[in-house]
């Protein structure tokens, strides 16, 4: 299958700026989710400030951790409000759809196809903005299996923040192939070395 020629430069080289552009949006999206649930689970509690990811400054690294620093105040509310359980539940119903959106916008912006070829050039070019390097290994019945060997925001991460927010990231393989959906199976801010999650879908 051709390959889109914006994805192929895309994938090849990405300017900061357009790095930066894409956590800015990634942390407007999964935070205005997130203040949504504060509101309606914890409307009495001390809610966390309006903060510089919002309006961020800096660069590509301080916007990442503006970023982590306040998704990860809002997820420490919505625990202390309902319990582990039910937060990170919560969260995840919300973060998914957040995902997918962000997924379908970056479909369209990239020209994405839909084999397992495209998804992976436009999920490196994503997941660089977020300072994530993973490879891909195919499996048994065409499933495959990422490995995340580097995450910029995982000493930024508690293992609540990092459950919720992972359902963004395999709501955005959804939107970016529908034909495919993502799991993640281990995380790393619950102790192993590397995350693995697992892509199955008709062109895996």
């Amino acid at each position: 299958m051709r390959v889109s020629l914006r994805l192929r430069v895309a994938a090849a080289w990405t300017p900061e700026a357009a790095l930066v552009g894409l956590v800015d949006r990634l942390a407007r999206s999964t935070l205005e989710a997130l203040d949504a649930l504060v509101a309606e689970h914890a409307p009495g509690g001390a809610a966390p400030r309006r903060d510089e990811a919002t309006a961020p400054a800096g660069g590509l690294e301080q916007r990442r951790a503006a970023m982590a620093s306040a998704q990860g105040a809002r997820v420490r509310a919505l625990v202390e409000a309902l319990g582990r359980e039910r937060a990170v539940e919560a969260g995840r119903e919300a973060l998914y759809p957040v995902g997918v959106r962000l997924g379908e916008e970056a479909r369209r912006a990239l020209g994405v196809g839909d084999g397992l070829g495209d998804l992976e050039r436009a999920a490196r070019i994503l997941y660089r903005a977020l300072g994530i390097d993973f490879t891909l290994e195919r499996r048994e019945g065409g499933a495959m299996l990422m490995r995340v060997h580097r995450c910029a925001l995982a000493c930024r991460y508690s293992e609540e923040a990092c459950e919720v927010l992972s359902a963004a990231d395999e709501g955005v393989v959804a939107g970016l192939s529908p034909g495919h959906r993502m799991r993640f199976e281990r995380r790393m801010t619950g102790g192993p070395a590397e995350c693995l999650a697992r892509i199955e879908g008709a062109g895996a």
